[in-house]
Formats: C-alpha cells, structure tokens, sequence
C-alpha cells in the first residue's frame, strides 16, 4: 500500500510541475483547454460515481448507510465554500490565440468570466489562487489515500498491481488534474510580474500539496480512536462530494458559454466518463 501510494504521489508531483511550467513552454489554444477541462470533468464525474462511492458503501456498510450522505454533502459544500471564497477553479488564464478568437467570446457580464492574464490577473493575486488549489489539492490527497487504503482493505493478500488498479480511476482524475491547477497559478503569477524563481518556488510549493494531504490521512486515520473503516468509508463519501463539485464546476458553466464547439465539448466529457466506466470495470475483475 505505502509502495502504490508513494509512486502516485510521486507521478502526481511531476505532473503537476510539468504543468506549472507549461505557460512558459507551450502557448494553449483556449479550444484545446477547454477539451482536457471537459474530458478531466467527466472522468472526475464518473470516478466520483462508480467507484469512491461504491468503495465507500463497501466500507460504511448498511448501518452507517446515511453517513455516506453527509459525508457527500460535506464534502461538496467545503469545496463549494471554498470556490466562492477564492474563486480560483477557472483554468482559463492562458490567454487566447488569434485564431480562436471567435471561439472566445460570450455574451455575459459576469465580472469573473472575463478571460485572459491581464485581467484575471488584476482581478486576484496569484499568491490567493495559489492558497485556494493547496486547500484544494491537500483534500485530493486525503481521496488519494482512502482510496488506496480501501483497495487494500478489501483483498485478502493485496498485491501492489491490485492494489494500484482499484486506485487507478482516483489517481489518474487527479494526475490529470493538477497540471490544469499548476497552469492557472504560474499564468497568473506571471502575469502579475512575478519572478521566474517566485513561480518555481511557488509550482514547487504546490505540487508538494498533494503528498501531504495523503501523509496527513496515512498517519491522522490510524490514530484516530475510530473503526478504521468508518474513517477510510467517510474520507472516500467526503472526497466523493468534493470531486462532484469540482467536475460540475467545470462543467455547467461550458453548457451556457460554450454552445460553440458542443458536439467536440461532448465528445470530449463522454471520454472522460467512459474512461472511469471502463476503470471500474477492471477494479471489479480484480476483486472478482
């Protein structure tokens, strides 16, 4: 288990630099974030949904059915509280090509769905978005290690393949996830004037977030004087509402802004979702 949850953690890491340094390597067309946006929002939809929450039912069992519901709503209103008080889970602020221009724009007045680094960048600090995705990302390591420890719990003599396949849909939701979180920071940073150094310590800083979260549930779960499964069901049901939130918060506002481009926006969340079916498909053959 503390193998698999090493490795994920690690990958997780380099994923997460790797996109901090992104602005400054690659220019993103608004079309093809909006794409990775739709397909990491539907395969964090159907991660929620095919496997935290049946992992959790697993644990809590029928007695303790309706903790599974508050631990949910928990999890998705912290989330919620925390994108509206910082406000930072846009992902759009790489600024647009030329020739998605016309792909741009919408017709609302919204003060924070403006896009682009100049203005998003005058609109909050780079340092606020930064404290905003490490909340955030420290409670993506907590889903990652329940997620683990669950796999683990439910095999007689787990091997670290079973154990990392069971996990797979967890990790890879959030190892697609964080190199969106580390472009939102360092764009903004770099727009706000920012140091090259400063970015880095600050990439660094939050690609770090993760593992501590999983060190802080590894080691909290165990000493807590409470059935272990209680806690491992309740972190997964918890970690179940945050992910239904961050998906639906990338989501919903691309069905009211972005008609253009449905059928490949579509097409593109439908992946995302069929990905996390076929995951859980494969968790089910290992159990089995």
């Amino acid at each position: 288990m503390l193998a698999v949850l090493s490795l994920f953690c690690l990958l997780i890491v380099a994923a997460s630099l790797a996109g901090g340094a992104l602005p400054a390597v690659v220019r993103l067309t608004h079309l093809r974030l909006q794409l990775m946006i739709s397909f990491v929002g539907g395969l964090m939809l159907g991660v929620a949904l095919f496997q935290m929450v049946p992992h959790a039912i697993r644990e809590l069992k029928t007695d303790r059915a309706s903790t599974l519901g508050v631990s949910m709503f928990l999890g998705l209103a912290t989330m919620f509280m925390l994108l509206r008080m910082f406000h930072f889970h846009h992902h759009d602020t790489t600024g647009v090509e030329e020739g998605d221009a016309h792909e741009h724009h919408h017709d609302h007045d919204h003060d924070c769905d403006h896009h682009g680094p100049a203005i998003a960048a005058s609109k909050m600090s780079g340092l606020g978005v930064f404290i905003g995705l490490a909340l955030h990302t420290l409670i993506d390591g907590v889903a990652l290690a329940a997620a683990v420890e669950a796999a683990a719990a439910e095999r007689s003599s787990p091997g670290w393949l079973a154990i990392a396949t069971a996990a797979a849909g967890t990790f890879l939701a959030i190892l697609l996830h964080k190199p969106l979180d580390a472009v939102s920071i360092t764009s903004l940073m770099s727009a706000g004037g920012w140091s090259g150094r400063g970015r880095l310590m600050v990439n660094l800083a939050f690609s770090l977030m993760c593992p501590l979260g999983a060190a802080v549930y590894a080691i909290g779960a165990n000493s807590l004087p409470l059935d272990p499964r209680l806690v491992t069901g309740s972190a997964l049901a918890f970690s179940a509402g945050v992910f239904l939130c961050i998906s639906l918060s990338d989501l919903l506002p691309e069905i009211e802004f972005h008609s253009h481009n449905r059928i490949a926006l579509t097409i593109s969340l439908v992946a995302g979702v069929g990905l996390s079916y076929l995951i859980s498909l494969l968790e089910a053959g290992h159990l089995h």
